[in-house]
C-alpha cells in the first residue's frame, strides 16, 4: 500500500486507505443504502468496483491518471466499474465542470466513447438551474472529487433489466427533499469518521 499521504484541505492528512474509506462508506451508506443506484449495490457486493486513488495535483497528471485507469479497465474484466478519487486537485466544482469535457476528450482519443461513460461526482456538485443548498445536488455529492468509470454495455444492460429506469433521478430527488439536506450531509460527515 501506497502510504503518501494527500493533503484534504481539512486542515490534516489523510492517506490513501483512509480517503478510499471514506468513499467506500458514502458508496454503502449514501449510493446503496438510499438507494440512489439500484445497479451498485451488486458491484459493491461482489467487491467488482476499483476504489483508486491518485496524487495527480494538476489536470494533466489527472488525465494521466484516468487514461491509465481506462487501460485497466479494459483489460480486467473483473473489474466492473472504477472511481477515480482525486482529492488534491479540481476541489473548485467550476473547474472541475470544465475538466468533464477533457476527459469525454480523451474518451474519444483512445477509440473508448461509446464503450465507457464518466460520471461525475464532486463535495460542492450542482446541478444547473438550481442554487448551491438545493437538495437535490447531493444525488452527485461525493466526500472527495471523483470520476467514476462505468462500462456502457453493463449500464444499458441494467437499465433494461430495471424497471421506470427513467425515473430514477426523479425518484432520487423525491427521496432526497423528504430526507432533507441535514439527513443528507449527516450521512456525508459519517463518511469521514472512524470506524
Amino acid at each position: 500500500m501506497d502510504h503518501t499521504q494527500l493533503n484534504t484541505g481539512r486542515g490534516f492528512f489523510l492517506e490513501q486507505a483512509q480517503i478510499i474509506k471514506s468513499v467506500t462508506q458514502w458508496v454503502e451508506m449514501v449510493v446503496v443504502g438510499l438507494n440512489l443506484c439500484p445497479f451498485a449495490k451488486r458491484e459493491l457486493i461482489n467487491d467488482r468496483i476499483r476504489f483508486v486513488v491518485t496524487e495527480a495535483a494538476t489536470e494533466e497528471a489527472l488525465l494521466a491518471a484516468l487514461q491509465t485507469e481506462l487501460n485497466i479497465l479494459e483489460q480486467d474484466d473483473k473489474i466492473e466499474t472504477t472511481l477515480l478519487i482525486h482529492p488534491s486537485v479540481l476541489r473548485d466544482f467550476y473547474e472541475y465542470n470544465e475538466f468533464l469535457d477533457l476527459a469525454d476528450g480523451l474518451l474519444i482519443e483512445m477509440e473508448r466513447d461509446g464503450i465507457i461513460q464518466i460520471a461525475s461526482f464532486h463535495p460542492n456538485y450542482q446541478f444547473a438551474d438550481t442554487d448551491l443548498d438545493d437538495v437535490e445536488n447531493y444525488t452527485n455529492r461525493s466526500p472527495y472529487p471523483l470520476l467514476h468509470l462505468i462500462r456502457e454495455v453493463s449500464l444499458a444492460d441494467a437499465i433494461t433489466h430495471y424497471p421506470n429506469a427513467d425515473k430514477i433521478p426523479d425518484r432520487n430527488i423525491g427521496l432526497l427533499r423528504t430526507l432533507g439536506a441535514d439527513k443528507i450531509q449527516r450521512l456525508l460527515a459519517v463518511c469521514f469518521e472512524e470506524k
